[in-house]
């Protein structure tokens, strides 16, 4: 089986995710800048939140030019990503709605942490599936950027109750270490 069908399902899930955000966003009650300054916290968080789900869509779009084999293991794997995905637009609007209170930016660090186990989970389904000789393998070496994040993610949800715009830095500072996707993968699909 090709991948186009698994990104195909992809693409359609991430663009609901994004969808269902979006309608999140409620038009201010005033018309001044009062009223628009009061819903400047659901606006940052979708903001945070679009720009993960663009992560992931981004990596998984490169990610999988380097996929040779897909069964129904990676299937379920592609499947696990995109259920933990889709809690997002839930979290995104509690925290939101509740100007990052602790136990929502806790939970909103959680909605995060999950996506990320479940990428490995399907990266580890996928090695498995190709075997030693997987391109992705060979590419991701020991993917230093996916072994740290979970322990930031944590550290965010702990510090959710603390302190929670220390959280809300380490949850940015995950995004921003995965916003550029690798152009090695670019220039090994272009050397393909």
């Amino acid at each position: 089986m090709d991948t186009d069908r698994l990104l195909a399902m992809t693409d359609g899930v991430v663009a609901i995710i994004i969808t269902i955000m979006v309608l999140e966003l409620k038009v201010p009650e005033g018309a001044d800048l009062h009223s628009l300054a009061e819903v400047w916290p659901v606006f940052l968080s979708y903001v945070l939140s679009f720009v993960y789900v663009a992560i992931y869509w981004n990596n998984h779009h490169h990610y999988f030019h380097l996929v040779t084999k897909v069964n129904g293991a990676v299937m379920w794997g592609n499947f696990l990503l995109l259920f933990w995905l889709s809690l997002v637009p839930f979290s995104t609007a509690w925290m939101g709605e509740h100007a990052f209170a602790p136990l929502p930016t806790a939970l909103y660090g959680l909605s995060l942490l999950m996506p990320a186990l479940a990428w490995s989970v399907m990266q580890q389904v996928i090695f498995k599936v190709e075997g030693p000789d997987s391109p992705l393998r060979h590419f991701l070496g020991r993917n230093l950027k996916a072994n740290i994040s979970p322990l930031i993610y944590i550290s965010g949800i702990g510090l959710s109750f603390v302190e929670p715009w220390a959280a809300l830095a380490c949850y940015a500072s995950v995004a921003l270490i995965w916003l550029m996707p690798d152009k090695r993968i670019e220039q090994m699909v272009e050397e393909r």
